[in-house]
């Protein structure tokens, strides 16, 4: 019996560079065709790899493929708000020491963040909330 690493037991795979990227363009639109995938992809490998990732991605248990009207269409397995909080979950682990506090702090500092107003009241109400116990949504 093969041992589960850290990140498959906390519900992530490991997948390449360009299966990221395939997930990218399934999760912006919900679902799509190899066609549709190959068409959005920087510097796109050849139809017939994408295809072939789109299979390694189902073996994988992150797509799942139906058949619409002559052409196969793929939707992720996991919905897309709880794939993203399982991967921040795994980055506050695995970079932050299991701090939230330190990843938001690396997070707002980052020069590539810009807040608005409306985001800065939004995240106020967030820490407003968790500190009456509530659960932020």
């Amino acid at each position: 019996m093969s041992r589960a690493s850290a990140s498959e037991s906390a519900g992530l795979i490991a997948i390449t560079r360009r299966e990221r990227q395939i997930m990218d363009v399934v999760y912006r639109h919900g679902s799509a065709t190899a066609a549709d995938i190959h068409r959005e992809l920087e510097d796109p490998p050849t139809y017939t790899t994408v295809r072939g990732l789109l299979r390694v991605l189902v073996g994988k248990g992150q797509l799942r493929i139906e058949r619409a009207g002559g052409r196969y269409v793929y939707s992720p397995v996991v919905p897309k708000g709880a794939a993203g909080e399982t991967m921040i979950s795994h980055v506050v682990r695995t970079f932050f020491a299991g701090s939230p506090s330190s990843a938001l702090t690396a997070l707002l500092g980052s020069a590539d963040i810009d807040l608005s107003p409306e985001e800065l009241q939004r995240l106020q109400e967030v820490i407003d909330d968790l500190e009456r116990g509530k659960k932020a949504p």
